[in-house]
């Protein structure tokens, strides 16, 4: 029997990141949390107040809506005010690149040092990239900001993945009575399934517990719902 051996080089070419500044996975689970989290207490305050089910249907598909248009709303202006500040920064030390290049590739110089470089060779590199001015002003955005101007999140990306992705947790809790079961326990029932599974999910995505981000994005959920559940029943019973 022949064996063959995986070279560690092999094992480098296969390595592989998955983008994790696209501007679109935050804005995804943030938005698929929020939907799942302000419909379903929503739903479980006018509920607790005694609405009957089509006021209910009526009341989640408006927090839908509202909600999803607030979110998209909220993240391209995020987004957006966050890259013209960027782009502020950057045009400042553009200015300072351009009036000062020599203190300026010293400092780039240095700060490559830091990072336990060699003296000369980081001198040899700083002066390498400040040939290429814009490159060069990468790198200082890069140390001096921490963003690489060249690689923002996009307003309108992050703005359409949040309205999809609350739309979608919003409509959850709602899915009993659009199929006419007109119950909040089942309602409720099914938006903590979500509510665990959203959960988890993120614990897969980001390598940690599934169990336990499932179980913590329940009981915060739960919490929510929970309160607002008190409120509705309570004002319900006052008013009428």
């Amino acid at each position: 029997m022949v064996l063959t051996l995986q070279r560690p080089d092999d094992v480098r070419r296969d390595h592989a990141h998955r983008d994790v500044s696209g501007g679109w996975l935050r804005p995804t689970v943030f938005g698929v949390m929020d939907g799942l989290v302000t419909n379903v207490s929503l739903i479980a305050g006018v509920g607790g107040g005694g609405l009957d089910p089509s006021r209910i249907v009526l009341t989640g598909l408006a927090g839908l809506v509202a909600g999803a248009f607030s979110m998209a709303t909220g993240e391209y202006t995020s987004v957006a005010s966050q890259n013209e500040l960027v782009h502020a920064e950057v045009e400042i030390e553009r200015r300072q690149l351009e009036a000062y290049p020599d203190e300026e590739q010293a400092e780039l110089a240095e700060a490559i040092a830091d990072k336990g470089v060699d003296t000369e060779l980081a001198e040899e590199v700083a002066e390498q990239v400040s040939a290429d001015p814009e490159e060069a002003l990468r790198f200082h955005a890069i140390e001096e900001l921490g963003v690489d101007p060249t690689d923002l999140p996009s307003p309108i990306v992050a703005a359409v993945s949040s309205f999809f992705a609350f739309a979608f947790g919003a409509i959850v809790p709602l899915i009993p009575y659009l199929a006419g079961a007109a119950n909040l326990y089942l309602a409720l029932a099914v938006a903590g399934i979500a509510l665990f599974a959203a959960g988890a999910l993120v614990g897969r995505l980001t390598a940690t517990s599934m169990w336990s981000r499932g179980l913590r994005q329940l009981a915060l959920a739960a919490l929510a719902a929970g309160v607002t559940y008190a409120v509705g029943t309570a004002i319900g019973t006052t008013v009428s």
